[in-house]
């Protein structure tokens, strides 16, 4: 009679925190290779079938089944005093990771080569205990955060046509891309090769800016736009008659804009007055991320104008216009997916950093 299988078992958080270690990018070969093991297990294959598919013996699938029975997650790691000794003295170790944020008089950062120096061992070694410690100094982020008295009253305003669209209206984020500049390169550049990335000069010369104002319709990608020579609230009160010509009469429209001074002017507020279906929603002050119009200028930007030639404006605008037919001809809208209270929960720590940082 054969032996029955012995079956592992497992919460579904271990699992998880198995399969976060075969997928994490972070994880050595060996700690992957480990948790292979187990998953397979815990899937109730046996031993001999484990090594088979993993390309190992029987009993090295055998002692890492027998550890993670007896000590969970933890029989997994190596046991302390084995391997190679470390090379390296503890004291220099700890210099290279607590003096990262102290960098040398007169500069902002550490390198990787100025540590090195500075604490007398290798510049890979440097290299390898910022990584595992993740510290990258040479990485700068940045931010804003809003001072709005009304900031999440605003917040939840937008968030709220996002997730919960008025019946019988349209949400649409509008916004003005100004200063898109026609900039010629001075050569040209060679198209993109196996083993070669493109390349364009880094000079350039200015041929004029063009401002491009666009409303992105929330619910189906679709945007109506036009593009003017300067971004007054002239313009934008042109704007907007047009959303009113190109849009059903029947229905409420609710724009979603910043608190640039155009859009507040005094002749824009008259008009909007005598025109009740649009309903201006304004985003809290330093917080443009809010608008989805802004996602759409991400894309535009790389797409077509970062890396453009354009010889005059009329060929940035062409461009412009072709990409946007495109666009319009197959829309599709980008998701809000983001959780209003774990943004608020960022934000709400990002200022107690702050005011603490401000206190110190």
């Amino acid at each position: 009679m054969p032996r029955p299988i012995k079956v592992l078992e497992a919460s579904d958080a271990v699992r998880a925190e198995l399969r976060r270690r075969i997928k994490a990018p972070t994880s050595t070969q060996r700690d992957r290779f480990r948790a292979e093991i187990i998953l397979l297990r815990l899937d109730g294959l046996k031993e001999a079938d484990v090594a088979a598919r993993l390309a190992t013996s029987a009993p090295t699938v055998s002692i890492w089944s027998s550890r993670f029975e007896k000590a969970g997650l933890a029989g997994l790691q190596d046991k302390a005093g084995r391997g190679r000794k470390p090379s390296i003295p503890a004291a220099k170790l700890e210099r290279v990771v607590t003096e990262v944020t102290q960098p040398p008089k007169n500069r902002t950062r550490w390198s990787v080569r100025s540590m090195s120096r500075h604490a007398g061992i290798s510049p890979s070694s440097v290299q390898r205990v910022w990584s595992k410690n993740q510290l990258k100094p040479h990485v700068t982020k940045t931010f804003k955060l809003s001072t709005d008295p009304r900031f999440e009253e605003k917040f939840w305003d937008v968030v709220g046509l996002y997730l919960n669209p008025p019946v019988n209206a349209l949400v649409l984020c509008c916004d003005e891309k100004s200063q898109c500049q026609a900039l010629e390169r001075t050569q040209l550049g060679l198209p993109l090769a196996p083993k070669r990335p493109r390349t364009m000069t880094h000079d350039y010369t200015r041929h004029g800016t063009v401002t491009l104002f666009a409303a992105l319709v929330a619910l189906t990608g679709k945007l109506i736009t036009r593009t003017e020579a300067c971004h007054t609230h002239v313009e934008w009160l042109r704007f907007l008659k047009q959303i009113d010509r190109e849009t059903p009469k029947h229905l409420d429209l609710h724009l979603i804009v910043d608190n640039y001074a155009t859009h507040k002017h005094p002749k824009v507020k008259a008009w909007l007055t005598k025109h009740p279906r649009l309903k201006m929603h304004f985003t809290p002050t330093s917080s443009s991320w809010l608008n989805l119009v802004e996602r759409f200028f991400a894309d535009l930007t790389g797409d077509v104008i970062r890396a453009g030639s354009f010889a005059s404006v009329k060929e940035l605008v062409d461009d412009i216009n072709a990409y946007l037919g495109e666009r319009n001809a197959n829309p599709k809208p980008y998701t809000w997916t983001a959780k209003g209270e774990a943004i608020l929960y960022k934000i709400h720590r990002a200022r107690a950093v702050l005011t603490k940082a401000e206190a110190a």
